[in-house]
């Protein structure tokens, strides 16, 4: 059996990159990032005097990265720490230590607001020239493509059962006593704290669950909550005050006793605005009815796609109908481009009376079939057939946009904690999006000049 008894020493390790490669990915997608924009954005958000903040390259930088790798805050980091070619990303300019940390990741989402995240993601699109009027000051023809589709991203939170939540939130109450108490000297009063413990585990420990078992769980939840409740407004009643958090935690549970005692009076799991997570109180339950889940818990999203490149119209964490915003985003095209578009590929939700008439009035033909009983003549309805099925197969573009989000840059789960950081998520997955494309746009473009008379029948993605 072979052996080699000399083991390589790190100081016999010869470092190749003396310099780095011009064709790596990394260094042409930093080529093709709209740092000017960036920086412009992120600059106003500091003052002339104190410590210096971290460069706007190495904030968005370092988010790209963590999106296109797909890899927590401490795992960036040492990605970083160890790839030359991602400090040279982020803006280093020698190989060297990792100069942010874990927790810097945090505060580097909080700073790139959503009207930031949509100046940059407007900056990463190529712009053609806007199409003027003629001399004879008429209106330019419509021209282009617009694809529509929303979809929901989901955030990392346990699937919210209405008992687990009411245990968390007796829970907190239990802690707001104890505090006050610790910080008044009060004598605590009766909180039946086992007996709830109890209650709680008899039914989330039972194989099986029935409806009473459960309707008789959330009851006596109800009756824990609203005697600790009493218990805090004594205290308040009497001069206690309570401080910010405890303020924002009673206001939170409150709203979350208010919400399942209705449910539970009316028989029913929906309410307006409804509270699944007290750890993220703006999640709210999408329903879209897939397959694998009729209902998800995040933010929903509503982009639209032109050659190929994507704009966030709307990201909203309450359920809305996107049909809604089909006006907004026509008329924003409009102003882009100075031309209506040619067609509009959306789904049958946006297919009503309204926007058919707005689709008429500016010769835009809208996918799908047209409203009222087929054609009678047979040529004419497989001419109809033919073009809803290339519409419909043009339309699973923006899918490849939503599917590529969810599988390659972590949006079928989102993992951080504040709004504001999964918006920010949200808007450098797309940001990542329009610069990939734009990657690949370059490659097939090189492809062409190399092989001008290949006979090959080039498409652009």
């Amino acid at each position: 059996m072979y052996k080699d008894s000399r083991q390589l020493r790190i100081e016999d390790y010869v470092f190749p990159y003396v310099k780095l490669d011009p064709e790596n990915d990394w260094v042409k997608l930093a080529a093709l990032v709209p740092w000017e924009t960036a920086e412009e954005r992120y600059a106003v958000q500091f003052a002339d005097n104190g410590h210096p903040a971290h460069p706007c390259r190495m904030a968005l930088g370092a988010l790209l990265i963590q999106r296109r790798l797909k890899c927590s805050d401490v795992w960036l980091v040492k990605h970083i720490g160890e790839n030359p070619y991602l400090q040279y990303f982020i803006g280093m300019k020698e190989y060297g230590p990792c100069p942010i940390g874990a927790s810097t990741l945090v505060a580097f989402r909080k700073r790139f607001s959503e009207e930031d995240m949509a100046a940059i993601l407007e900056a990463s699109i190529p712009r053609p020239e806007k199409s003027g009027n003629d001399e004879d000051n008429n209106d330019p023809p419509n021209g282009g493509t617009l694809v529509l589709d929303a979809t929901c991203c989901p955030t990392d939170i346990a699937y919210p059962e209405d008992v687990n939540l009411l245990n968390q939130a007796r829970e907190k109450l239990e802690q707001t006593v104890d505090e006050i108490c610790e910080s008044t000297g009060e004598k605590k009063p009766r909180m039946y704290r086992k007996c709830a413990r109890r209650d709680f585990l008899r039914l989330s420990k039972s194989k099986k669950r029935s409806a009473k078992a459960i309707r008789s769980a959330i009851r006596k939840q109800l009756q824990y909550i609203r005697r600790d409740v009493g218990y805090i407004v004594r205290f308040v009643q009497n001069g206690v005050k309570l401080t910010e958090t405890q303020k924002n935690r009673m206001n939170l549970v409150t709203t979350v006793y208010e919400q399942q005692r209705l449910m539970f009076e009316r028989g029913t799991h929906s309410i307006p605005r409804r509270i699944v997570s007290l750890a993220q109180p703006w999640v709210r339950p999408i329903v879209r009815g897939k397959a694998h889940a009729n209902t998800e818990f995040g933010a929903k999203l509503h982009i639209s796609l032109v050659d190929g490149y994507a704009r966030i119209e709307r990201l909203d964490f309450e359920a809305y109908n996107e049909a809604e915003d089909f006006w907004k985003i026509v008329s924003r095209f409009h102003d882009r481009y100075g031309r209506w578009p040619e067609r509009i590929l959306a789904d049958k939700l946006y297919r009503n009376r309204q926007t058919l008439a707005f689709c008429k009035e500016h010769s835009i033909r809208l996918s799908g079939p047209a409203l009222g009983k087929p054609p009678k003549q047979q040529q004419l309805s497989r001419q109809l057939k033919k073009q809803e099925y290339l519409d419909s197969c043009d339309r699973n573009a923006v899918e490849g946009v939503f599917g590529t989000g969810k599988t390659a840059y972590g949006l079928s789960r989102i993992s951080v904690r504040l709004e504001q950081s999964t918006r920010c998520v949200i808007g450098v997955a797309m940001l990542l999006w329009n610069l990939m494309k734009r990657l690949r746009s370059l490659w097939l473009a090189f492809l062409r000049c190399l092989f001008p008379l290949a006979g090959i029948c080039w498409v652009m993605e």
